[in-house]
């Protein structure tokens, strides 16, 4: 023995001015399986009226006395109410029938061919049902991305605070006692009572701490570069200089602003991305000239990292581990800038861009995590 599938039920609001073709529209959708709940209106007036309750589905004549369909999908459309709305016309134009569907009808019938009536409104439902679907998935999608964004942006800022910390402390801690045992240590090395034996070790123990000491001096450097406290232009000088001098790679810098100074936050966010783009440079790139380009236009900051080498692929942007232009990205958004980049036969081409507010270009507030000390000092005297 078959059991019958359940019967779907349905609220109808049925716009319609004649009440024979109200109750021949409700017979052909029972006779199609359904069961109705409908409420009959003929205004405009009762039509707004009823729109404050729950429906399944608007059925609409065409044309009614004072009022039509068309309207009455306008308002539907206007007071932004996800309902299917199906037209029902003894005679309407192909022309008009296209226009209503591309403003958001569901369907429409002819009068004399209601047999289609029961399916259409079951396949309206079913696709305004999956439509909202789709929507609330595309929301929490959303949601989710927007905290994944806000997490990631939390974890770098923790991450360059965490640095600053270690950086003060090891300029604290461990510059300043290498750098009384220095003076210790020269201070002892100058006295007439020092036998050669003595200055012999006195001179390895100094050099000793000159290596300590210019050990802890990039480390520094690498988790909070002092140079930053001279302003993003002095920083990417030194960086080009040292990445030049350090990799033999022909690297030059260009820049239109003398003394910018910027919101804090912003000359950070500029220097770890050229700082990771030069790391890419010299891990992958292959390159013999690299160029670097700061500019100010227009409230625009852009910072520009192009080489010479052999460009990537984007099946090198998917690998799975390949954290780093993710991470520029992430560390852009951070101050509300972005990373455009490019890659060919001649070379790649990255690109900072970080709107400032109105008065960028003015001096700045101090950055709060910017170190008060210069760890050049350590040890020059």
């Amino acid at each position: 023995m078959t059991t019958a599938p359940p019967r779907r039920s349905l609220r109808v609001l049925h716009l319609e001015d004649s009440e024979l073709d109200h109750e021949l529209a409700l017979a052909h959708l029972r006779r199609g399986g359904l069961v109705v709940e409908a409420q009959r209106v003929d205004t405009e007036r009762e039509f707004c009226a009823a729109l404050a309750q729950d429906w399944d589905v608007v059925i609409s004549d065409f044309n009614i006395p004072g009022f039509s369909g068309l309207k009455a999908l306008d308002i539907v459309r206007g007071m932004g109410l996800q309902l299917p709305f199906i037209l029902v016309s003894g005679e309407i134009g192909e022309d008009v029938a296209v226009q209503a569907m591309r403003d958001g009808a569901s369907d429409y019938l002819l009068k004399g061919n209601l047999a289609r009536l029961a399916p259409a409104t079951e396949h309206a439902i079913d696709a305004y049902e999956s439509q909202r679907a789709r929507q609330l998935a595309d929301r929490e999608l959303a949601a989710s991305r927007q905290r994944l964004s806000e997490l990631a942006q939390h974890l770098q800022t923790s991450v360059e605070q965490e640095r600053a910390a270690i950086a003060r402390e090891i300029h604290d801690d461990v510059g300043g006692s290498l750098s009384a045992l220095k003076f210790d240590l020269a201070w002892m090395s100058r006295q007439p009572s020092t036998t050669p034996e003595l200055k012999a070790r006195l001179d390895s123990a100094m050099e000793t701490v000159t290596h300590a000491l210019d050990a802890s001096q990039r480390i520094m450097h690498n988790l909070r570069p002092a140079i930053l406290d001279q302003g993003l232009v002095a920083a990417l000088q030194w960086m080009t200089s040292r990445f030049e001098r350090r990799t033999g790679i022909s690297c030059g810098f260009r820049t239109s602003q003398d003394n910018l100074q910027l919101p804090a936050g912003v000359p950070l966010v500029a220097y770890r991305v050229a700082q990771e783009a030069l790391t890419n440079i010299s891990k992958h790139a292959q390159a013999t000239k690299v160029g670097i380009d700061l500019s100010l236009a227009q409230g625009v900051l852009s910072l520009e990292v192009s080489d010479n080498g052999r460009g990537f692929s984007e099946a090198d942007l998917a690998k799975a581990r390949s954290f780093g232009i993710r991470g520029l990205h992430e560390r852009a958004s951070t101050v509300g800038g972005w990373v455009d980049l490019s890659s060919g036969a001649t070379g790649t081409t990255l690109i900072l861009s970080i709107p400032l507010q109105p008065g960028a270009g003015l001096p700045a507030h101090d950055d709060p995590d910017a170190s008060p000390h210069d760890p050049s000092a350590w040890g020059n005297s």
